[in-house]
C-alpha cells in the first residue's frame, strides 16, 4: 500500500465517526453526512489486551429508533485490527441481564476459547467478564459475534482484520470493511413462533392466477396445471427462497440502510482492498458493482488465486476479499441485492464525498423449479403419492439406491466408492446424479429429492443467466497447495433436512434436541465428510475448530472455508484434516435453522471412536 492516506486514514476515520457516534446518538451509528458517511464504518481496535462490552444501546433505523445489542456501543461493532503470531487477550464483559457470549468466527484455537455456551465454555454471566486468550494461527479477513439466543441477529457482530507475518501477496491502496446485516425490529423468537403458525408467513411475493395463466399461455395449460398441482401436493411454494424476507428485514451495509448510503472515498487508478463479511442471519446476497469488474483474492480469510468476476453470491458466515480498480472520476454503487430480490443493501465508491451512482433496478424474483429440486432426471413418476410429513417424489428408476445412514450419516469409505463412482478428477465428485434411496428421516424430513448432484459450478438460483461473469465454488482454487495431501481414510455422510411446515430443521431427520450423542472424529485423521441437502433452501454450514477443504476439483490446492454454501439437492463433499482434540459446534449458520434444531456437537477424540474409554 503505497498511498499514505490509506492505512493511516483508516484509522483516523475510524476513530472520528467513534467520538462521532458517542456524541450524538440520536443519529444511526455511522454518520449520514458527507463528511462522516465517507469513513470506514468501525473504530478500530488494536494491541495485545482489548475490552469489549456487550450492552444494550438505543439505535437508529432511518426514523426508526430502535434498542440494539451492541459490542462497545456501535452496530456493527469495533473493528478488531490483530497480527499473525500475536497473543491475545480479549476481555469481554456482559451488561446484560442474561448470559452472552463471543464466538470468533473462522478463527483457531483451543475448544474452550471458541464461544459456545453448552459446548465449550458455560457462557458469560450478567455482570461477568470473561477472557479469552489465545495465539492468533492465521491471517485474513474474520468476524466474530454472538452465540447466544438471537443476539447476533440484534447487532453483536463485529470484523476483525488480522495481518500476516510475511508481506501481503494481494497488494491494495486502500481497503474498506463491508458488513452485511439483515436487522429487524421483531426478534428471533417472534420469527420462529409465526413462521411455526404459518409457513411462508414473511413470503409476500407468492405467485398469483396472474402468474398461472402466463404460464399456461407459454408452456401450455396442462403443463402449467400440472406443475401447480405438484407443488401443491408437496405442500410447497416455488416462491419459498427466504424464511425471512424484506418484509421483516432492512438491509444494512456498515450498520446504514440504503437510504443513509455508506461511502468510501478513493483515487481514480487506485487499487481497492473491499472486505465483504455477510453477517446477515437469515440472508444470501448477491453482489456487484456496476461498471467495475472484480477480482477475487480471498474466500473465508484464505488466499486463493485471483478471479475477475461480475457478481458474486455470500451466504450467511461467508467473506469474500475482491480487488476493484476503478479509473473514472465518477461513482459506483455497490449493490447487494437479497437471493429472493425482496430487498438490497446499497453503498458507494467516490472520489469525492456527496457523489452517488444510479441504483439498479432490482431483478424479478426468480422460481424454484422442479430441476433445482432435484427432479430433473425423473422418468414416468407418479406424483400423487407424497405423504403429509415426508414427500417422496416418485418411483427411483431400477439401479442401486444409497445405504440408509445411520444417527451421523457414517458410511464405509469402500461403500461409498463402490456405489457412486464419485471421483472423475482427484478432489472433485462426480457431477452424475445419485439416486436418494430408501429414507428413514422420519417426521423431521418434509421433502426428499430423487436425486442429489454436486452443484459447484452452478452460480445459485436467479444468477447466470444475464451475461455477467458469477463466481461459483469450481473457481476457488488456494493460492498455495494445501499442506495434508493425504487421501480421506473414511468418508462420512449428513443429510440436511427440514419440515417447512412445522419449521424445525434438523440433521438425519433429527433435530439437535433430541440428538443422543455427538459425531465423533479422531485426532489427526484425514476424513472426507458429504453434505446431502434434502431440503428446498440454501444452507450454509460451518464447522468451528478446524478447516474444511472444499472438494472443487482443484487438486492440490483445494480451498479452505470454514463456511459451505449447500444448494437445494446438491451433494458437497469436503476434505478434513481433524487437527484440533476437544467438542466443537457444527451447525447451518441460517440463525433460525440453527436454534430449531440444525446442529450438531463434533468431537474429536484422541482415540478412535468406539474405543475411547
Amino acid at each position: 500500500m503505497n498511498d499514505p492516506i490509506s492505512r493511516r486514514a483508516f484509522l483516523k476515520r475510524s476513530g472520528a465517526l467513534g467520538t462521532f457516534a458517542a456524541l450524538d446518538w440520536m443519529l444511526p451509528i455511522y454518520a449520514r453526512s458527507d463528511s462522516l458517511s465517507v469513513v470506514t464504518p468501525t473504530t478500530q481496535l488494536s494491541g495485545d489486551v482489548i475490552n469489549l462490552t456487550i450492552a444494550r444501546t438505543p439505535f437508529r433505523i432511518d426514523d426508526h429508533i430502535a434498542t440494539a445489542t451492541t459490542i462497545n456501543g456501535t452496530v456493527p461493532g469495533p473493528l478488531l485490527h490483530l497480527r499473525e503470531g500475536q497473543d491475545i487477550t480479549l476481555n469481554v464483559t456482559n451488561h446484560l441481564d442474561e448470559t452472552s457470549s463471543i464466538h470468533w468466527h473462522g478463527i483457531l484455537l483451543p475448544p474452550e476459547m471458541d464461544g459456545v455456551p453448552g459446548i465449550s465454555f458455560p457462557g458469560i454471566e450478567p455482570g461477568a467478564t470473561f477472557s479469552y486468550r489465545f495465539t492468533i494461527r492465521q491471517y485474513g479477513t474474520y468476524w466474530f459475534h454472538s452465540h447466544s439466543g438471537g443476539q447476533e441477529q440484534a447487532g453483536v457482530y463485529a470484523p476483525m482484520i488480522i495481518d500476516p507475518i510475511e508481506p501481503d501477496p494481494v497488494k491494495y491502496d486502500r481497503e474498506y470493511v463491508i458488513m452485511l446485516s439483515d436487522w429487524s425490529f421483531s426478534s428471533v423468537d417472534s420469527m420462529i413462533e409465526k413462521l411455526k403458525k404459518q409457513p411462508g408467513y414473511f413470503n409476500f411475493q407468492k405467485r398469483t392466477l396472474s402468474d398461472f395463466i402466463q404460464d399456461a399461455m407459454r408452456d401450455g395449460w396442462r403443463p402449467a396445471l400440472d406443475d401447480y398441482l405438484m407443488w401443491a401436493r408437496m405442500r410447497m411454494d416455488p416462491t419459498d427462497l427466504a424464511d425471512v424476507t424484506g418484509h421483516a428485514y432492512t438491509y444494512l451495509m456498515n450498520g446504514l440502510t440504503p437510504a443513509a448510503n455508506w461511502t468510501g472515498l478513493f483515487r481514480p487508478g487506485e487499487r481497492i482492498r473491499l472486505r465483504f463479511i455477510q453477517v446477515g442471519v437469515m440472508t444470501f446476497q448477491d453482489i456487484r458493482i456496476p461498471g467495475l469488474g472484480m477480482t477475487v483474492v480471498q474466500a473465508d480469510g484464505q488466499n486463493v488465486q485471483p478471479v475477475e468476476v461480475d457478481e458474486f453470491r455470500i451466504g450467511p458466515a461467508e467473506t469474500y476479499d475482491v480487488i476493484v480498480e476503478p479509473k473514472e472520476e465518477r461513482a459506483y454503487t455497490i449493490f447487494a441485492e437479497t437471493l429472493d430480490r425482496s430487498g438490497f443493501a446499497r453503498g458507494t465508491l467516490a472520489p469525492r464525498p456527496g457523489m452517488a451512482a444510479e441504483v439498479p433496478s432490482r431483478r424479478p424474483r426468480p422460481l424454484r423449479t422442479m430441476a433445482d429440486m432435484g427432479m430433473q432426471h425423473m422418468s414416468g413418476v407418479d406424483h400423487g403419492n407424497h405423504a403429509p410429513g415426508n414427500a417422496t417424489m416418485g418411483e427411483l428408476e431400477e439401479g442401486t439406491q444409497h445405504d440408509t445412514p445411520d444417527r451421523h450419516g457414517e458410511h464405509a469409505k469402500e461403500g461409498i466408492h463402490g456405489r457412486h463412482d464419485r471421483h472423475a478428477q482427484p478432489g472433485f465428485p462426480d457431477s452424475r446424479p445419485v439416486r436418494h434411496g430408501t429414507d428413514d428421516h422420519g417426521s423431521g424430513n418434509q421433502f426428499i429429492p430423487d436425486f442429489t448432484q454436486s452443484r459447484m459450478d452452478e452460480p445459485g438460483i436467479g444468477l447466470g443467466n444475464d451475461g455477467r461473469r458469477v463466481l461459483v465454488y469450481t473457481d476457488l482454487k488456494s493460492l498455495k497447495p494445501y499442506p495434508d495431501q493425504r487421501e480421506p481414510e473414511r468418508e462420512l455422510e449428513i443429510h440436511l433436512t427440514g419440515h417447512m411446515e412445522r419449521f424445525i430443521w434438523s440433521f438425519d431427520g433429527e433435530k439437535y434436541s433430541d440428538a443422543k450423542e455427538s459425531i465423533l472424529f479422531r485426532h489427526g485423521e484425514r476424513l472426507r465428510w458429504v453434505f446431502v441437502n434434502d431440503t428446498m433452501m440454501e444452507h450454509t454450514m460451518h464447522l468451528h475448530g478446524t478447516w474444511m477443504y472444499l472438494e472443487n476439483g482443484a487438486g492440490a490446492y483445494l480451498p479452505r472455508k470454514h463456511t459451505v454454501l449447500v444448494k437445494p439437492a446438491e451433494r458437497v463433499s469436503v476434505a478434513i484434516t481433524a487437527d484440533a482434540p476437544g467438542p466443537w459446534a457444527f451447525h447451518c449458520h441460517l440463525l433460525l435453522h440453527m436454534e430449531t434444531g440444525m446442529f450438531r456437537v463434533v468431537e474429536i477424540l484422541d482415540a478412535a471412536p468406539g474405543t475411547e474409554s
